[in-house]
């Protein structure tokens, strides 16, 4: 049977060996999240520069990616630093119970950011691109010029003649309703107006 590496060596080195191996494993812990992180952050930067992804989008993911890798390191670090397996878990799905409950009350706002993430990847449309809402095919709904698109609202400048009126429509609705839309800022069709009453003409005297 092969005996362990420590016993061929000295008394006192024994003692130097349980802080030393510790230690270098942390630092080894240590060096690959940062590694990670590193590689994560340019992969994010590529997609970015692919997509042609606001910095506004990006920034978060980065922050959400360098967090998660720091609580993952911490917990190793902890863990070779003798705190127990069981606390550790009981630390984590408490962490987990309270990001879910955050999770579902701010769905309403996560919801528009996915759908921020997914305008600026499929492409739908564009900036400058002329959209329209509709709950179906036959029913007309806000349109406009898109002006602007930010992390919860698509801004649209109103197409129906009203001058310098802009209309802020959540990033989850356009994927709720059917789109019809004008490709590189054509301009919209005028919707053709109602037909003036008649006007009933006095009758001729006798």
């Amino acid at each position: 049977m092969r005996r362990p590496l420590t016993t061929y060596l000295p008394e006192w080195t024994r003692d130097w060996l349980e802080i030393i191996i510790p230690g270098v494993q942390i630092l080894l812990i240590l060096l690959g999240a940062w590694l990670l992180q590193y590689l994560l952050r340019r992969l994010v930067n590529r997609l970015r520069q692919h997509y042609q992804l606001p910095l506004e989008l990006t920034m978060p993911l980065k922050g959400l990616l360098r967090w998660t890798l720091m609580i993952a390191a911490l917990m190793m670090v902890l863990e070779r630093l003798g705190v127990s397996a069981t606390v550790l878990w009981t630390a984590f799905t408490g962490f987990a119970t309270v990001g879910a409950v955050a999770f579902f009350a701010a769905w309403s706002v996560l919801s528009n950011l996915f759908c921020a993430f997914l305008i600026f990847t499929a492409r739908p449309f564009r900036l400058g691109d002329g959209i329209e809402l509709m709950d179906a095919a036959d029913k007309p709904g806000p349109r406009g010029r898109v002006v602007d698109i930010n992390l919860l609202y698509t801004t649209l400048e109103d197409g129906d003649g009203a001058t310098g009126t802009l209309l802020q429509i959540p990033n989850a609705l356009i994927f709720q309703r059917v789109l019809r839309r004008w490709r590189g800022g054509l301009p919209l069709p005028v919707r053709s107006a109602p037909p003036a009453p008649e006007v009933p003409t006095p009758e001729a005297a006798p």
